[in-house]
């Protein structure tokens, strides 16, 4: 059997070792992708059973951070004896002289520091460093002093199958082994001494293999649709500001979708626009919610919940400008990928594709986005469009889009099928943004009506790279 070198080093590694953590068992984090796709390929060859838990975890505080960066406040406390209380910062004052007292280091005489004991390799700092294998005391007190937080977060565990077993036991030395032989090694000499992966030649079924996957296809389509209705494209960034993403679509700070449960936090702070920009959207947070308003809430870096945030830094861009260009207004769309976090199933998926559109004009009305719509939908082949009342958070009035799809072939038949949502800004988001109201806005899904076309059970199907599916699939062709 053919097996890549990382599919090697897992199989020799989980022999004899029983179900383990993908992640616990690569060496650094350089190697925890690589481990985790070649946990796929043994399953996919039976060689191992991959499993998908939901697990505690843990995260360092920002103080954390900074402690494991500086020293402890008690540790640097513990080496200052001698040195009057008052001659301590703030934060040895309020943290380290309790903690290093309560270690047994130091006493206090005289207002002055008395030092017992230099502290050697410090169990808390070591559990800091990785509170996965923290001792239940060590962790309990990172948590106290709100060095660690707990979190949730989902394991991939790995278990070899008998097949495997027997594969890993025939597995010998495991050598460096090179992908491809290039033209520099061939002139160098280098591939004398190399080892190469061995290749595994398949017949195919017919030669033609350059494909255009149906995604991009379907892309395409609505991308000339909008660019032929006079519409201008928008892009931003994967990776956004939760004033982007949240604030400036008034969306109050203690918002349920905010939460952890909905949306991918990452690392680090992301900057505010304009000062004055950021203080229109504060005045209308706390005159319309009633909350004093965060500006470090409004810092944390998400990957986007939705391409909305692209529509509203466009818009702020416009602010000004619409009353420059004679009241003529301007009309965007946008075909982007969005991120929720969700469990993956055969019709959820944590990535997806969002189809975004905004038209600012202090002329435009309801019967406008209507029109809009139909027309859109018209020119993707649907002739049936209908609309029904909702409600989104952003939007007032809020609408639904259904399309009547006719199923083709000898069955025949049709169903009605939502699309989207649309409706018209809040004023209390545009106001501040560009100082125009209205704004017509939707968003639609672009995977959903793929699947529907294409009869498909599982949203998955999209992703993964089934040569023949792609091979035969219409979409973006028939429809």
């Amino acid at each position: 059997m053919i097996l890549h070198r990382q599919e090697k080093v897992l199989l020799k590694r989980l022999l004899g070792a029983g179900k383990k953590n993908v992640d616990e068992l690569s060496q650094d984090a350089g190697e925890r992708d690589a481990f985790r796709r070649a946990a796929l390929w043994l399953q996919e060859k039976g060689l191992a059973e991959v499993e998908e838990k939901s697990e505690r975890g843990y995260r360092r505080s920002e103080e954390c951070e900074r402690f494991l960066k500086e020293g402890f406040p008690e540790v640097r406390v513990a080496g200052k004896g001698g040195k009057a209380i008052g001659e301590l910062g703030d934060e040895e004052k309020r943290i380290g002289v309790m903690w290093a007292k309560k270690n047994g280091w130091i006493a206090i005489e005289g207002g002055r520091i008395k030092a017992l004991k230099m502290p050697g390799d410090y169990a808390l700092e070591k559990a800091a460093r990785n509170p996965e294998r923290a001792g239940k005391g060590e962790l309990d007190t990172l948590v106290a002093r709100g060095l660690v937080v707990e979190s949730g977060r989902k394991g991939t565990f790995i278990s070899l199958t008998k097949k495997g077993e027997e594969e890993a036991k025939g597995i010998g030395e495991i050598k460096e082994e090179m992908g491809e032989l290039t033209h520099e090694m061939i002139t160098s000499g280098k591939w004398k001494g190399a080892s190469f992966s061995p290749y595994a030649v398949a017949p195919a079924a017919d030669e033609p293999m350059g494909k255009m996957h149906p995604l991009t296809r379907m892309t395409e389509r609505i991308r000339r649709i909008f660019l032929e209705m006079g519409f201008e494209e928008m892009e931003g960034p994967m990776l956004e500001s939760s004033f982007w993403n949240f604030d400036a679509l008034f969306q109050p700070q203690d918002h349920p979708a905010r939460d952890l449960a909905d949306t991918f936090y990452m690392e680090g702070k992301s900057d505010l626009p304009d000062k004055k920009l950021v203080e229109k959207v504060k005045g209308s947070h706390e005159e319309g919610w009633k909350y004093p308003w965060s500006h470090e809430e409004a810092k944390r870096s998400v990957l986007r919940t939705h391409t909305t945030a692209v529509s509203a830094r466009y818009l702020a861009k416009l602010d000004g400008e619409l009353k420059k260009n004679g009241g003529k207004g301007r009309k965007y769309f946008c075909v982007g990928r969005v991120f929720r976090n969700e469990a993956t199933d055969f019709k959820h998926l944590a990535e997806f594709h969002q189809v975004e559109g905004i038209v600012a004009w202090d002329g435009a009305n309801f019967t406008h986005l209507l029109g809009l719509l139909k027309e859109f939908y018209q020119r993707l082949g649907f002739e049936k469009v209908r609309f029904r009342p909702s409600y989104f958070p952003y939007t007032e009035p809020s609408l639904e889009i259904e399309v009547f799809f006719e199923r083709k072939g000898k069955e025949g038949g049709g169903e009605w099928m939502e699309l989207g949502g649309a409706g018209i800004f809040r004023p209390e988001m545009t106001k501040p943004l560009c100082g125009v109201y209205p704004v017509l806005a939707w968003g639609l899904s672009l995977e959903r009506p793929m699947m529907l076309m294409e009869g498909l059970e599982d949203i998955r199907t999209f992703y993964k790279n089934d040569l023949e599916w792609l091979k035969t699939s219409r979409i973006g062709k028939d429809y």
